[in-house]
């Protein structure tokens, strides 16, 4: 269990590393009900899309080297 959740984790981590690469920042759309509502912008900083994707190839390899469990 602990190996296909450490798997999950990294791989996620080396997808949210290519999209912060691929974006330079997203806005994000108002509410319906709140016209007068600012719109946000989400920009990554420079460090996240290469620490990003180091830590989540680091924890994917490390999910490799955790041993199934035997039933019995």
């Amino acid at each position: 269990m602990f190996r296909s959740l450490f798997l999950a984790f990294g791989v996620y981590s080396c997808l949210l590393g290519v999209e912060a690469l691929a974006v330079d920042q997203a806005i994000l759309k108002r509410p319906e009900d709140q016209p007068a509502a600012p719109q946000k912008v989400v920009a990554p900083p420079d460090w996240a899309p290469w620490s990003l994707l180091g830590a989540g190839a680091v924890v994917v390899i490390y999910s490799f080297t955790i041993p199934k469990r035997m039933n019995g």
